[in-house]
């Protein structure tokens, strides 16, 4: 593990810490803080796909069920399915639940819940390519023995006691490798990274889908797939976290 990786994740370990110390926030202001944080990670993980709706456009959707004039329904129920898949994991992490296969394609069969009926929560059965990367998934036939080991190396990371946050990356980084819907992919991996996150007592972590971020992202994870270098994933996740546990503590402690 490089030095700049070993210092953001004692970093954000600090960090965590003090959010566990800070003293509590009134009920009512901590879930405003919190559904702000919910409604800025929906947009960012849509965006990254290619949603169009705003940040404020999110938040009417989800919030006030409002419809947006020029948005397609698909984009409407993107929104509203991933704040539900949100609300998922929080359940699932205060529930102390290992995950499995079946948590994961629970996940994905919210996200692809009135969009793709057929394929909601089911592994897919044709060959894909990821546009633009060298990476290519695995054939149908090898995904369920891919994601079997992929759970067993998982418990594994967590026996040999890996960081959280290196297991949480990990957690994304390898479904998205092993791509094993037809569609969400990226938003399901992203939801088990949070997912795994939240049970360790981190905040929900957005990962941002400006240009700039959304380029280091994508080539990060090619790096990790083509090259087996994992590092700068773990990196860019690990600095993710630490700037989510920075803006939280910047809201709390005033």
């Amino acid at each position: 593990m490089n030095t700049e990786l070993k210092n953001t994740l004692a970093q954000a370990d600090l960090l965590k810490e003090r959010l566990q110390s800070a003293r509590p926030l009134d009920v009512e202001a901590l879930k405003k803080i919190q559904a702000a944080f919910e409604i800025e990670y929906t947009f960012e993980s849509n965006k990254i796909e290619g949603n169009t709706l705003t940040l404020q456009e999110t938040a009417l959707v989800v919030s006030e069920g409002v419809t947006i004039g020029g948005k397609s329904m698909r984009e409407h129920l993107e929104a509203i399915n991933h704040a539900q898949a949100v609300e998922f994991i929080k359940d699932i992490a205060r529930a102390d639940i290992d995950v499995t296969e079946r948590t994961i394609r629970e996940i994905h069969a919210l996200i692809l819940h009135s969009i793709n009926r057929e394929q909601a929560g089911r592994y897919r059965t044709v060959p894909v390519m990821i546009v633009g990367s060298q990476h290519t998934p695995p054939q149908p036939y090898l995904i369920q023995p891919q994601m079997e080991r992929f759970m067993i190396d998982y418990k594994q990371m967590e026996t040999d006691g890996a960081h959280p946050i290196i297991i949480a990356a990990y957690l994304h980084d390898k479904l998205v490798e092993i791509h094993p819907f037809i569609d969400g992919n990226g938003r399901t991996s992203r939801l088990l990274m949070n997912l795994y996150l939240l049970s360790k007592g981190y905040t929900i972590t957005s990962l941002k889908a400006d240009n700039e971020a959304k380029r280091a992202y994508y080539t990060a994870l090619e790096q990790s797939h083509t090259e087996g270098n994992h590092e700068p994933f773990y990196l860019l996740v690990a600095t993710a976290v630490k700037k989510h546990l920075e803006k939280y503590l910047g809201i709390i402690e005033g």
